[in-house]
């Protein structure tokens, strides 16, 4: 039997709003081109998708039709989102776990896993490796155990906050070099009087900290939001409930869907008003779980004024231990298809691809819709500093498709035409919650968030790209630049692009 929940921890707003019989009987319309080209314009006008009108979308299976699918969620990626891609790492810190995920090599009746909780050494260790990579959004995970408390949670989260390491690029050398030697031997400046005008090196940290962990009740999640995390993401993983108790035995924590279902709205109510949804695409019908996804979304904007920060899609991988469904197995077309269709049912959240999927399937995803990315991801416990070329199954989650080194993938992407982005201005400014869709509806995040992704484009350039990177990088800062027209902001930028370039000052945002 799943565990009670008291029913006094659920949100005000708890109950079960993914109705399946509903959901199938949308799903077995017919529909004519007419009615797609009118949701698909409906979207165009930045509108969010009714359930309904999404599942439109879904019955829309001619090769004509779901290429007009495809350009549209292209295009209305560039109306919302610009060219802008953000980057992060995943960071795990413990797969001790109590749950027995059937697709899950972290389950806790697989033999074969390597138990590990980093100590606070080696998390630190962990977070100076991405540092010296040029990482600076981080999400942490955690496995579903006791000894991953809220307390332990927020406290790795403030550790995390307090590493400091100074930046040695590869271009900051020489500059490094005339400021000992103008000092004499062994009397490099810590001066703070030198910080605008000098060589003296920077110090990089990281700027933000989200979270993927288990549902928390109120009070726990006040713990961890008071620690200063960004955003709070929580997979349902399967929307579809008897699918859920199928791979999640009765007796464990995860098994009591509805706590599950209602983790993110709890969240919000404590106020971490950032939060993140997913499911694992491959447990159940694909066209269903993007129905649950776009519910859960209305969901949370009907009661919270404000839908989820971000959706994220994987699909099943191979796992140590793991032996994968294959009923459900969903093509490289149809994922193409859920990324197109979420980014037209949500214009204005955020579209999460993660290294899951093939480099060459990643990069032809991105046009659909998709404005985060992680890239040099190890998801081994202590891999991005102990693990070899060759990835450790037995030490990780599943096997990760795309394990390109974060500047190889910033190469492509800025080969490809886009801006690469470690901002987390708004989320240091108060820009969150409800107050993001304000400043998003109007176009605030291509006009504004442009600007500070430049900025911290060229921080990445000067302190961590390999020389084909950093010159195909100033040439995507030069033209972004010639495309913005004349303003005080625009003087602005080019001022912070100046002394990025010149001086020591980083973390400079709009």
């Amino acid at each position: 039997m799943a565990v009670a929940v008291d029913q006094s921890r659920l949100s005000t707003s708890a109950r079960n709003f993914i109705d399946a019989a509903r959901f199938h009987r949308l799903l077995e319309q017919q529909v004519d081109a007419s009615q797609v080209r009118d949701v698909i314009g409906k979207s165009m006008a930045k509108n969010p998708l009714s359930v309904e009108e999404t599942a439109v979308l879904l019955a829309a299976d001619t090769p004509a039709l779901i290429e007009e699918i495809f350009a549209a969620a292209r295009q209305l990626k560039r109306d919302v989102y610009g060219n802008r891609i953000v980057l992060f790492a995943p960071l795990y810190i413990g797969n001790e776990c109590v749950n027995d995920c059937r697709y899950c090599a972290f389950r806790r009746s697989n033999r074969n896993a390597v138990r590990r909780t980093l100590s606070e050494a080696q998390m630190c260790e962990q977070v100076e490796a991405l540092l010296s990579a040029g990482h600076k959004r981080l999400i942490l995970v955690f496995g579903e155990h006791p000894h991953y408390s809220p307390e332990f949670i927020a406290d790795r989260v403030r550790r995390v906050y307090s590493v400091r390491q100074p930046i040695k690029g590869s271009n900051r050398e020489e500059e490094e070099a005339k400021e000992q030697a103008s000092e004499g031997p062994g009397e490099a400046s810590n001066s703070s009087e030198h910080a605008a005008g000098s060589a003296m090196l920077p110090m990089a940290s990281i700027r933000r900290v989200n979270i993927n962990a288990a549902p928390l009740d109120h009070e726990g999640y006040r713990i961890v939001k008071n620690a200063g995390i960004g955003t709070y993401q929580i997979f349902q993983e399967t929307y579809h409930y008897d699918t859920y108790a199928a791979y999640h035995p009765a007796g464990t924590l995860k098994a009591n869907y509805h706590w599950r279902l209602d983790g993110v709205a709890r969240a919000m109510e404590a106020g971490a008003d950032d939060v993140g949804i997913g499911c694992l695409f491959g447990l159940y019908d694909w066209r269903f779980e993007v129905l649950g996804l776009v519910a859960h979304a209305l969901h949370l904007q009907e009661h919270y004024n404000v839908g989820p920060h971000t959706i994220s899609f994987p699909r099943l991988r191979p796992a140590s231990g793991v032996e994968l469904p294959g009923t459900y197995r969903v093509t490289d077309h149809q994922f193409k298809r859920l990324v197109a269709i979420l980014r037209l049912a949500v214009p204005y959240t955020g579209l999460i691809l993660t290294a899951r999927e093939p480099a060459e399937l990643r990069r032809e995803v991105m046009a659909f819709g998709v404005s985060q990315i992680d890239a040099g991801s190890r998801i081994e416990l202590g891999g991005y500093t102990e693990a070899a070329d060759a990835q450790v199954l037995q030490r990780e989650q599943f096997q990760l498709a795309d394990v390109r080194s974060l500047d190889d993938v910033m190469y492509e992407l800025l080969s490809d035409g886009y801006v690469p982005s470690f901002c987390t201005a708004c989320y240091r400014l108060g820009r969150t919650g409800e107050h993001s869709m304000e400043f998003a509806i109007p176009g605030f995040i291509q006009n504004m968030c442009t600007p500070n992704a430049l900025v911290t484009l060229a921080e990445y350039l000067c302190d961590y790209a390999s020389p084909r990177t950093r010159e195909t990088g100033e040439r995507v800062i030069r033209r972004e630049l010639n495309r913005l027209p004349e303003s005080r902001r625009k003087q602005q930028l080019i001022d912070r692009l100046r002394r990025v370039r010149g001086t020591s000052e980083r973390d400079m945002y709009f």
